[in-house]
């Protein structure tokens, strides 16, 4: 990046800031006031801030409302969830099963023998690469099949929660593979290592935020290089990018598979912290509240994203514990304000309200952000195209 463009690398001072502000509070601040019950829930909430990630790339920037990542999410988990579930069926341990060496609800299912899709996964390096690579080639076929026909919009995202209902069938129906409606529970170890102990998931925790910020960083990367300025110009003017030259579709099922390989690495640090994994982490729910956590903190903001998915699910801890009944309201209702009060999320109110107080520090901006709708110029073959507002 050229001095001129006020970036140093590809990161504004700005976001260099808030990255830092970020880290500072998830890496020091967090770790130093909660004890480690109330840590182990924030780590839990930071698996599904990968979601959110993914989403402000693939709804805010290339305008793909997807509401079906749960499924990716679940893909990623249930990757690194059958490592770790035949880590711990090994002879010794399941000696009592009518056939050992199997998961248990295998054997309460009488299969007798492991299944060959399950063999792969005694390795950890495979399981690791599958966390990426499964969530994201389930998403190369639903992209390749949709938006090469030019299939998006609203049509889109009910194909996508159509999606999410039918891989929460098919993992509950086949109980004797996939675990059903328990999903694949009791995870102990890690290469020996026992993932239940207090000790175990702090450090998961530090791990799970070691992998968001370096996330973090791959997104902006992604925003401030040619790639994400087409998204934007694509979001907005979609036939006039595609008449400019460029193969629109590629670039959705681009991003809609970074979209998916960032869910399923939330998803398996979800089964590592929290040590299972089920279907109710896949359907329709689940996903629908994964869009609220990006619409709450801001669709158009990387870093508001991940601030969104802490307060909502603070908020969900806390009201589920005081007033169980009352949370599916409190989160409709702030579904709503997002909508017709501050569409922009929290971040929109910080570049609205506040960043302009605070002067130079957050680069001088004096002007509010403009609607995530106001059109930019379409790129023209060989010239980059409208830089997208963070």
């Amino acid at each position: 990046m050229s001095k001129s463009s006020g970036r140093t690398f590809f990161l504004r001072p700005q976001d260099m800031i808030g990255i830092a502000i970020l880290a500072f509070i998830l890496l020091v601040v967090l770790p130093l006031a909660l004890d480690n019950f109330r840590l182990q829930f924030v780590g839990k909430y930071l698996t599904y801030a990968f979601v959110a990630l993914g989403l402000v790339l693939c709804w805010g920037y290339a305008g793909i409302l997807s509401l079906g990542q749960g499924v990716f999410f679940g893909l990623g988990g249930y990757c690194m969830a059958m490592f770790l579930k035949l880590e711990a069926s090994s002879v010794e341990n399941t000696k009592i099963q009518t056939t050992p060496g199997i998961p248990d609800f295998m054997d309460w299912n009488q299969i007798t023998a492991l299944p060959w899709f399950w063999e792969p996964f005694k390795s950890f390096t495979f399981s690791t690469v599958a966390v990426v690579l499964v969530p994201a080639f389930f998403a190369l076929i639903l992209g390749f099949a949709l938006f090469k026909r030019r299939v998006g919009g609203v049509y889109f995202a009910i194909i996508t929660q159509a999606l999410a209902a039918i891989m929460t069938i098919l993992i509950i129906g086949q109980q004797g593979y996939t675990g059903g409606i328990n999903g694949i529970t009791d995870l102990r170890t890690l290469h020996g290592w026992d993932i239940r102990t207090d000790s175990a998931k702090t450090i998961l925790y530090f791990v799970c935020v070691g992998l968001l910020l370096a996330c973090i960083l791959l997104a902006f990367y992604v925003k401030s290089s040619k790639l994400g300025r087409i998204l934007v110009a694509m979001r907005d003017k979609e036939d006039r990018v595609r008449f400019s030259g460029y193969d629109v579709a590629s670039f959705k099922i681009f991003v809609f598979c970074l979209a998916a390989a960032l869910s399923g690495i939330g998803g398996a640090m979800f089964a590592l912290q929290v040590g299972f994994m089920s279907p109710s982490f896949v359907g329709i729910v689940p996903s629908i509240e994964m869009v609220i956590y990006t619409a709450v903190g801001g669709r158009l903001s990387i870093l508001g994203a991940i601030y969104g998915t802490l307060l909502v699910n603070w908020a969900k801890t806390s009201f589920s514990e005081s007033f169980p009944e009352l949370w599916l309201f409190g989160l409709g209702g702030l579904f709503i304000a997002v909508v017709l009060i501050f569409p922009n999320g929290i971040a929109g109110l910080w570049q609205s309200y506040i960043a302009p107080r605070l002067g130079p520090l957050f680069g001088g901006a004096t002007r509010r952000t403009p609607p995530a709708a106001t059109p930019p110029a379409a790129p023209s073959p060989g010239t980059a195209a409208p830089a997208a507002a963070e």
